[in-house]
């Protein structure tokens, strides 16, 4: 690399970003950070901001934004802060920005990360909503402005480091002109996959986000209890490697060591193995094509010992099955999908409904609501809202 690359990092007090943040921090010849952003965690952002001295920080709520400028003025730091919608996407896009790290959790990270997309940026992608709520939007933009989609979810890195390197044939042509006949999508199963059904119902927010193998914030940790997540991934995946539902099977594998497969049509099945640790994705695609250090362990094979598979139960995870039904529909079935989920998981988080009752939120939003072919962003924003709002109905009742 000639240069040193700048990047934002959208999303950076969340663990992907504390991981981004770590992998940057060992390769300070390559990377320097220009901008950092978060919701209303000032306080994290401005241990980040004294750390790593970015030209930017970007708080979503105004009265956080305040005290972040304060404390910052206060220890000394130059960091310019900005705050509101607006700068998410004016960082995302500034013209001294190499890499956009799209971090941000939710129907939120979608503007700034569009933004990143319509800049020409090397985007990588750890926001699944974005290509779930509009992946058809998403990906032309990506092919108009010349940026670089880069997937940072486990699963879908393992898929891209399985797939031939010749992208732009399998995005144009879809999987089949690869000789790919399926991707198989490896999920944990998450802390309740041996749970009797009969004690979901019961389950607490404190429960539901004890993920047995990953470290991550609560809404994703829900979303992992549900599986609602290994659906997304799946739409995701749809949109990122243009294939169809029908060919992304989702296979249980409880030791999250091998991150996902690919099968070939002549029998061969290829797949990406390492420990479970998020430095690893996102070392991959910062440097790609290239590889460097990530700070994750070697894996040790003797010790892992077993590799376990299994099909999911669709009585123990109705969301996925939402989810895949939601897939097949496509058009603005996705995003309602996902609308649905984040109100339903944050009123669980919130003890206002219980946890088995996520899915059937879900599932009454997306029968009252008929999916259309979106046309714009707005058709999105407006299946969005009226998704949230009916969803937010269906709890009050």
């Amino acid at each position: 690399m000639s240069a040193i690359q700048s990047i934002t990092v959208l999303g950076a007090t969340g663990s992907i970003g504390v991981s981004t943040l770590d992998v940057i921090a060992r390769h300070a010849e390559r990377y320097k950070v220009f901008a950092l952003t978060a919701d209303r965690r000032w306080q994290v952002l401005a241990t980040q901001c004294l750390i790593h001295q970015p030209q930017y920080a970007v708080l979503k709520d105004p009265a956080s934004a305040r005290e972040l400028e304060l404390e910052l003025r206060r220890q000394g730091c130059t960091t310019e802060v900005l705050q509101g919608d607006e700068a998410l996407a004016q960082v995302a896009a500034d013209k001294q920005v190499d890499v956009v790290m799209a971090a941000i959790v939710g129907a939120a990270g979608l503007l700034p990360t569009l933004a990143a997309v319509k800049a020409g940026k090397k985007v990588l992608l750890a926001n699944k909503e974005a290509l779930v709520m509009a992946g058809g939007l998403f990906t032309r933009a990506v092919a108009q402005h010349g940026a670089v989609l880069l997937p940072i979810d486990s699963e879908h890195n393992a898929i891209f480091q399985c797939l031939p390197n010749h992208r732009a044939d399998y995005l144009a042509d879809g999987l089949k002109s690869s000789g790919v006949r399926k991707i198989l999508l490896t999920a944990s199963g998450g802390p309740f996959r041996n749970t009797p059904i009969s004690d979901l119902a019961q389950v607490t927010p404190e429960q539901a986000c004890a993920h047995p193998n990953w470290s991550m914030g609560q809404k994703i940790s829900v979303d992992s209890a549900t599986m609602l997540n290994k659906g997304l991934e799946l739409i995701e995946a749809c949109w990122l490697f243009n294939t169809l539902p029908q060919q992304v099977q989702v296979v249980i594998h409880p030791q999250s060591v091998i991150h996902s497969m690919v099968e070939y049509i002549d029998g061969s099945v290829l797949a990406q193995l390492g420990n479970p640790d998020m430095r690893t994705p996102i070392a991959h695609a910062l440097a790609w094509p290239e590889r460097i250090e990530s700070g994750v362990a070697s894996l040790d094979l003797i010790a892992t010992a077993r590799l376990d598979f299994t099909t999911p139960d669709y009585a123990r995870f109705p969301c996925l099955r939402l989810a895949q039904q939601a897939a097949e529909v496509s058009g603005t079935a996705p995003a309602i999908l996902n609308a649905a989920n984040e109100v339903a998981v944050a009123a669980f988080l919130q003890r206002r409904i219980r946890f088995d009752q996520i899915a059937v939120v879900i599932d009454q939003v997306l029968s009252r609501l008929s999916s259309t072919e979106p046309h714009d962003l707005a058709h999105v924003q407006a299946a969005d809202v009226e998704a949230r709002s009916l969803a937010q109905q269906l709890i009050a009742s």
